[in-house]
């Protein structure tokens, strides 16, 4: 099985800022997630950050939201539509239309490195995870797979044990977790999936640093990068304790 790319070195990680879903700013028409905000991530030389939904009919396609009305005219959800439906849809400015990760990758073809978020329904579904390491199977650029939902995370390290995978998380405090069950809200406070997840890395929300969990993987050797950074202080701050910043609304 192939190392994608080698677990000996992550320092192409955190060699780099990592545009926080490309290099996007609307006053310029530049969505989020869209190729025109990777396309400009590229000529900055930065990594880039992205989201993966799951279609309807199995799909891997970069977009954030489960619900559509946010960036486009269409409303309800993503997983409801095929890929030839999404890609019927405008964006709310520029463009653009929706990639899937396929497309994303003959984009960058591994110009930057490819920081990847699986998002999830928290329903243990692992057809996201299965089909994104399907699609990066042959990928020769330097890439990463990370995700909130630590079941996500042990499936690709179940699937695919060389891929370097993270876990992207905070305190786990926001009402965004109320509907999880109270003993996977404190797996996922506590860091006590590590047994499972083998992450090579954490992603983590910077104002929630430092975290005494986040400290020690960190203190073992493995690299922490913080979310989501909008100006030169929070950059200095999130730096006393993580390895690399991703970012955006600003030059980092």
């Amino acid at each position: 099985m192939r190392f994608s790319p080698q677990l000996r070195d992550l320092s192409w990680l955190v060699d780099r800022p990592i545009a926080h879903r490309g290099l996007h700013r609307k006053a310029d028409g530049i969505l989020e997630n869209t190729e025109s905000a990777f396309a400009a991530a590229i000529a900055g030389n930065y990594a880039i950050e992205c989201d993966l939904q799951i279609t309807r009919e199995g799909e891997a396609i970069v977009f954030h939201d489960e619900t559509l009305q946010r960036l486009t005219e269409a409303q309800g959800l993503l997983k409801e539509r095929t890929v030839k439906e999404l890609k019927a849809l405008g964006f709310r400015i520029g463009g653009d239309r929706m990639q899937t990760l396929a497309e994303l990758l003959e984009q960058v073809n591994g110009k930057v490195p490819l920081v990847i978020e699986l998002k999830s329904h928290w329903d243990r579904d692992e057809t996201l995870a299965k089909r994104a390491l399907k699609v990066l199977e042959h990928y020769q650029g330097p890439y990463c797979i990370m995700s909130f939902d630590p079941d996500a995370v042990a499936a690709v390290a179940s699937y695919s044990p060389h891929t370097v995978r993270g876990i992207t998380a905070d305190r786990t405090v926001d009402s965004y977790y109320s509907h999880l069950p109270l003993d996977r809200r404190l797996e996922m406070r506590n860091f006590t999936h590590l047994d499972r997840t083998r992450p090579h890395f954490v992603s983590f929300y910077f104002r929630d640093l430092p975290f005494a969990a986040v400290q020690r993987f960190r203190a073992a050797g493995h690299p922490i990068i913080s979310w989501t950074i909008r100006s030169e202080e929070q950059a200095r701050l999130a730096r006393r304790y993580s390895d690399q910043i991703t970012f955006e609304g600003y030059s980092a």
